[in-house]
């Protein structure tokens, strides 16, 4: 029988998949996770939304990624960040979502998306320089911990197609060339240090 676990987030508690016993992982095919609208979009995208799934994929896991509600054939970039706003802290370039002419896209993307999801940079390296603009590359790495990012983001890939829906017209980096436009959903709903990733991946069916 198919099943699945909807991580539900609310204003003063929420929980979290660490809790299920392994015993259940057979029983578990997929979790289920809702994005709101970020602060910049709420007054031009007011009927946009996002749901996010994630599902197992031998030893790693597929996040699918449903849009709705948003401007017609537009390309959006999805991020795993490490808080949900501002200043967002770490954050990694996941993929894109294109929307059809309904303003509907979704996009599926494979790799780690659960408590083991992480970056780390044990020492300084040269970095390449390939952009330069408003949010230059950098030409070094700051060394750091390991840093879990919990958390995804959805940002327009341009800041000209931000304009013509009505929005803010920031740039931001988060696009392949970091001519991003604003953030229009994330999982603020989610306390900044328990994202909806952060569960043990072991509860998911590998069937």
């Amino acid at each position: 029988m198919f099943k699945q676990l909807a991580i539900l987030a609310v204003p003063t508690a929420i929980t979290l998949l660490t809790t299920v016993s392994p015993l259940l992982a057979n029983d578990i095919d997929e979790v289920q996770f809702k994005f709101v609208l970020s602060g910049g979009a709420k007054t031009c995208l007011a009927n946009a939304s996002a749901t996010g799934r994630i599902s197992a994929a031998g030893r790693n896991q597929h996040l699918d990624v449903y849009v709705k509600g948003l401007p017609p054939n537009t390309t959006f970039t999805v991020f795993v960040i490490q808080v949900p706003t501002a200043p967002f802290g770490i954050a990694w370039y996941q993929g894109d979502i294109e929307t059809d002419k309904h303003g509907r896209g979704n996009s599926r993307f494979t790799g780690i998306f659960s408590d083991e999801t992480f970056s780390t940079a044990p020492g300084s390296a040269p970095a390449p320089i390939v952009h330069s603009g408003p949010f230059p590359d950098a030409s070094l790495n700051p060394p750091f911990n390991p840093i879990h990012m919990y958390h995804v983001g959805i940002w327009f890939d341009s800041a000209a197609d931000a304009i013509k829906a009505g929005c803010p017209g920031a740039v931001t980096p988060f696009n392949g060339d970091h001519t991003a436009g604003i953030q229009v959903l994330n999982t603020s709903d989610f306390p900044a240090d328990h994202g909806p990733l952060r569960f043990d991946a072991a509860v998911l069916s590998k069937d």
